[in-house]
């Protein structure tokens, strides 16, 4: 080893002691907290199976994840693909919309969807007011005001990936598909949709991962009545102080997680996005 790799190693090992004690320490002892609270054994992981409010909660994180996934993709990929054809000026411009919501507080956001979606919120309001319906609708407090805050999180995250990725595609492909024919729709389900899958891999990974452990806006927009895992550990850590169940619902999300990485690092579309293109 010579000096400068020497030296470039010593310049790792603040970093690396941060990590240590900030990261895996950390989760060591939130491993070790699930087998020995309140006595040491399996107990606290059985009744992650067995006791049925725990169920309902996991499947309820794992549908408002689910929903929240395709609609944001869906929805992203259209705002992405609408600022790669825009013209430079109004593309800026279009960006810097998509770039607002990351400057504004998430709490902020959550409230402002429950000042709007209530009950005698401005978009109730809006329908009795014009006659679309006789009476108020139930939009929060509920999975779909629990999703609409979901969505809205993640979309500036989502279109900044696609949109991302969707600026790397060759348009001489897609004269080259025009040329020989080929119709607008088949144009984009034949070339723009395959040639997007590495963006679109990434996207859905990040947004899967990051709707598993949501807090603040289902807490929020869904005002207890719908219980994901992030505010169950958080319900059962501050209040009932089952640091067992937890911990050990902490580990088994963290464990889902990386099990969602290592499948998900398998797939061609997801490491051609990690790997940029390199061959």
């Amino acid at each position: 080893m010579t000096s400068f790799q020497r030296w470039a190693f010593c310049l790792t090992v603040p970093a690396a002691l941060l990590t240590l004690c900030l990261y895996v320490l950390p989760i060591l002892q939130v491993l070790a907290l699930s087998f020995t609270e309140p006595t040491l054994g399996f107990g606290n992981y059985v009744a992650l199976f067995q006791n049925a409010a725990i169920g309902r909660v996991v499947r309820t994180t794992v549908f408002i994840a689910a929903v929240t996934t395709v609609l944001t993709i869906v929805m992203s990929y259209a705002v992405a693909f609408a600022l790669v054809h825009m013209p430079p000026a109004s593309r800026r411009v279009a960006l810097f919309m998509v770039m607002v919501p990351f400057w504004i507080s998430v709490l902020v956001r959550a409230f402002a969807w429950v000042t709007i979606l209530r009950r005698n919120g401005v978009l109730n309001s809006a329908l009795v007011g014009s006659g679309a319906v006789s009476e108020p609708l139930d939009l929060v407090y509920n999975q779909f005001g629990v999703v609409v805050g979901m969505v809205h999180y993640m979309m500036p995250f989502a279109i900044m990936l696609l949109y991302a990725n969707l600026s790397e595609i060759d348009l001489r492909i897609i004269q080259a598909a025009r040329s020989l024919g080929a119709r607008p729709v088949t144009i984009f389900f034949r070339v723009w949709v395959p040639l997007s899958m590495p963006g679109l891999a990434i996207a859905g990974l990040f947004i899967v991962i990051f709707s598993l452990g949501f807090l603040v806006t289902p807490a929020i927009l869904g005002a207890g009545r719908v219980l994901m895992v992030a505010e169950y550990i958080s319900v059962q850590i501050s209040s009932t102080l089952r640091w067992g169940v937890a911990t050990a619902l902490s580990t088994m999300l963290l464990l889902v997680v990386g099990i969602l990485v290592a499948l998900a690092m398998r797939s061609p579309a997801l490491r051609s996005a990690f790997d940029g293109g390199r061959k």
